[in-house]
């Protein structure tokens, strides 16, 4: 297929933690908003004057300094993000919000707050620390309306004069929604027989809303939207049609790998992609824009620390729909070396969706920066594509 044309552009967003973006919309006098998980309700760091970039550490290597702070038995993103603060990768920041996703997370932002790896001359420097719910109840909801109160909203009124009013909640979702109707929209292209779009390409871009102001980005998002509504795709299909579930993925490298086995990733269900990250959110009169933007995030939660039952069946069946609607061949589900929450969830997850739905699971860890030990991951993913064809011939189908 034809090279899309901002596809480099985007690339070169994501080699370094502190992009031009970044600095451009710190040159407009925006406030810049780190966080760390997607639990916390993305709008609300988006309000007019600020702008979030949610932290990561692209092209990872040692990270002995931070394990020297947090010992090797914690998750490799929680380290390569200390390492990359410690180096003074985050400096761009203007404030942390954490909530309590996981313990690990948490411990490299304490680490990070403790060192004063951030916030250097500026006195409105802050950490925040949020509680969020294990359970989809209205209780739960109550909470994050508090906690996002207390630790997102109040501190920003009161340290940058951020408009943290119901009107400009309403108008960060709208922006919100604009962005996911865009996103959406570029990878509905992967539902196509013959796609065009790859699922590398499209992870670059979503990726990319995620680590660089998202509104400095909408301009190019919107000219590719156009583009691929006349691209050509290639004539030849996939091997294997795949769905990637699981841990974040913010490292555009492991992709790729999948891809060059021979494997078209139809779809993604991870921390920092499309789903459920990249989905609307639907707004009434009658309720106050914070109470629905919590519902929302409560609802549409897909991490594995919602422990209700109706959260960890539904997790399952939400995947499944997704690989039937993208009409995945097989379904990878992974986790970063160390992660715990998402370890008990593999184990699981990959065992229903197998035994309950049918689909062929590959179940797998992996490093953080995947270039670090790629020979292992491409035999396992080469091995899956191949089961996946024997499969296809087995019942009669076209492989």
């Amino acid at each position: 297929m034809r090279d899309l044309k901002h596809l480099i552009y985007f690339e070169n967003l994501l080699r370094e933690a502190s992009n031009p973006l970044i600095a451009q919309a710190k040159e407009e006098g925006k406030v810049c908003i780190a966080y760390t998980c997607e639990n916390v309700p993305e709008p609300l760091l988006n309000l007019p004057g600020t702008f979030s970039i949610r932290l990561s550490a692209p092209n990872t290597g040692s990270m002995d300094i931070a394990t020297y702070y947090m010992t090797n038995l914690l998750c490799e993103p929680s380290r390569a993000l200390l390492e990359r603060a410690i180096e003074g990768g985050f400096n761009f920041a203007d404030c942390v919000i954490t909530p309590d996703g996981c313990t690990m997370i948490n411990r490299s932002v304490e680490n990070m707050e403790l060192l004063h790896t951030m916030g250097e001359g500026n006195p409105r420097f802050f950490h925040e620390y949020m509680e969020i719910a294990f359970k989809n109840t209205e209780s739960d909801v109550q909470l994050a309306v508090l906690q996002c109160t207390n630790h997102i909203l109040t501190p920003l009124r009161e340290k940058y004069g951020i408009d943290v009013s119901d009107a400009a909640i309403r108008q960060a979702v709208a922006d919100h929604n604009k962005l996911c109707r865009l996103i959406r929209a570029i990878g509905d292209f992967r539902k196509e027989e013959h796609p065009r779009i790859t699922g590398y390409e499209f992870h670059v871009l979503c990726l990319a809303t995620y680590v660089c102001p998202s509104y400095l980005v909408i301009d190019k998002l919107e000219e590719t939207l156009e583009e691929l509504k006349t691209r050509e795709p290639e004539e030849k299909t996939a091997r294997a049609r795949v769905l990637v579930v699981g841990s974040e993925v913010d490292d555009s490298g492991f992709i790729k790998l999948i891809e060059e086995q021979g494997a078209f990733v139809c779809c993604d269900r991870f921390c920092f992609g499309s789903y459920p990250g990249r989905v609307e959110i639907e707004l009434n009169d009658e309720e106050d824009a914070l109470t629905q933007v919590c519902r929302h995030y409560i609802q549409h939660c897909q991490c594995p620390r919602m422990m209700s039952m109706d959260k960890v069946y539904g997790r399952k069946a939400y995947v499944a729909e997704l690989a039937k609607e993208y009409h995945a061949d097989g379904i990878i589900y992974e986790q970063v070396k160390f992660c715990d929450p998402w370890a008990y969830e593999r184990t699981l997850g990959s065992s229903m969706l197998h035994l309950d739905y049918g689909f062929p699971v590959l179940s797998v860890d992996r490093p953080y920066n995947i270039a670090s030990s790629s020979g292992q991951m491409r035999t396992r993913v080469q091995a899956f594509v191949e089961s996946i064809e024997i499969k296809k011939i087995q019942r009669g189908e076209k492989a």
